[in-house]
């Protein structure tokens, strides 16, 4: 079983603006904010940790590595229209700037933008190609914030509807599912793919964390995409077992359901329990776990068509472990990097008296969406 592993150094040479984890320094809202050394959370060092972890381990000499050509300007119009393009290039000849809400990119941003959706274009290519079984795009900046035309969330161009659409354009594929676990409700996606039949956008998310006006479940689609889009708002502190309920009992029914010929994973990892901008108490082993039903689906549905592209996660000492574990899931592999913090989280998982209010969460969320056994 071959795993494609899809980044480039570049990717990490991204940077954002004056801001101290999501505030902005400087000017009348951010005058008494101090500047941290790293400034936005989503900094490089995060994917770069996981890149390390994995080549300090011997995992990723076991992985078919390689980089891909940025996407070109036509791939990026079958998702964003050419007057946002348009402006984004202009500032990233100049000297860079912000287009939407926590987006502020350097001079190049453009070029690792396009850069980063060819990561994701070639990662789901190669796996409907059948070079490899399964893949895994290390993106940044990330994507599943950015509308068509408003990019906000530290996501400038949307990866995963980019490379979609390219393969749909390409006939590679044409019935997709999305399945987001990033901690943050993948509002750019849904707002791509939300008339669309053919695109199931399934976004499991703390609920009103970010966008604190989007994510709720109400939202099912639009037209003749009513029904293919499914949001999964879940309660603070939901923690392991929660998580994986939440997979067994609405994500896998809705995929059986719908069988896509193309399983694409937004890889969040900031669900993590030591992540900053989330409140959940996930360990690399939740993500381990709901790695493997992702890939028993895709088995199950379309051949093992799986491709995951990394989103979001801030921190920098839990995520490689997460990632890691994700990696040797995909892989195969038995090298392992034990998660450090996975004791002690283990017994910070919530009690059964949370874990039953957890349950009726989600089972009146699988009501709602018809993925409630019987």
């Amino acid at each position: 079983m071959t795993t494609a592993f899809l980044t480039d150094e570049r990717v990490f040479w991204h940077g954002g603006g004056a801001y101290a984890l999501t505030m902005p320094v400087g000017g009348p809202m951010g005058g008494l904010v101090q500047p941290l050394p790293t400034g936005l959370p989503e900094n490089p060092e995060t994917k770069r940790r996981m890149k390390n972890l994995l080549d300090a381990t011997g995992l990723l000499r076991q992985l078919a590595v390689s980089s891909a050509d940025p996407a070109s300007d036509e791939d990026l119009r079958r998702v964003h229209p050419e007057s946002y393009l348009s402006e984004f290039r202009r500032l990233s000849a100049a000297s860079g700037g912000e287009l939407g809400i926590r987006t502020p990119f350097l001079s190049g941003g453009y070029d690792l933008a396009a850069l980063s959706a060819g990561l994701a274009t070639e990662a789901m290519r190669k796996v409907t190609t059948g070079e490899a079984h399964n893949a895994y795009a290390l993106t940044r900046p990330p994507g599943h914030h950015c509308l068509p035309d408003f990019p906000n969330g530290f996501c400038l161009l949307n990866n995963i509807a980019i490379g979609i659409r390219a393969l749909q354009a390409e006939g590679r594929t044409s019935r997709v599912a999305v399945v987001d676990w990033d901690v943050h409700h993948g509002n750019g996606t849904e707002a791509v793919f939300l008339a669309d039949p053919d695109v199931l956008a399934i976004s499991l998310h703390q609920d009103r964390n970010y966008p604190m006006d989007t994510g709720f479940a109400e939202l099912r689609g639009e037209g003749a995409g009513l029904g293919a889009n499914i949001n999964i708002p879940l309660p603070p502190g939901l923690g392991h077992r929660g998580y994986l309920a939440a997979v067994d009992r609405i994500v896998l029914p809705a995929l059986s359901r719908f069988r896509p010929d193309l399983i694409v994973v937004a890889c969040g990892f900031d669900a993590s329990a030591m992540d900053p901008l989330g409140r959940m108490l996930c360990t690399a082993e939740t993500f381990r776990l709901m790695t493997r039903s992702m890939m028993q689906a895709a088995d199950d549905l379309c051949g093992g068509r799986l491709v995951l592209v990394h989103e979001g996660g801030y921190s920098e000492a839990h995520l490689p472990f997460c990632g890691h574990a994700v990696i040797e899931e995909l892989s195969g592999s038995a090298i392992r990097a034990p998660d450090p913090l996975g004791p002690t989280l283990d017994k910070r998982q919530p009690d059964a008296r949370f874990d039953a209010f957890a349950n009726g969460w989600i089972d009146d969320l699988a009501r709602f969406h018809g993925t409630f056994p019987g």
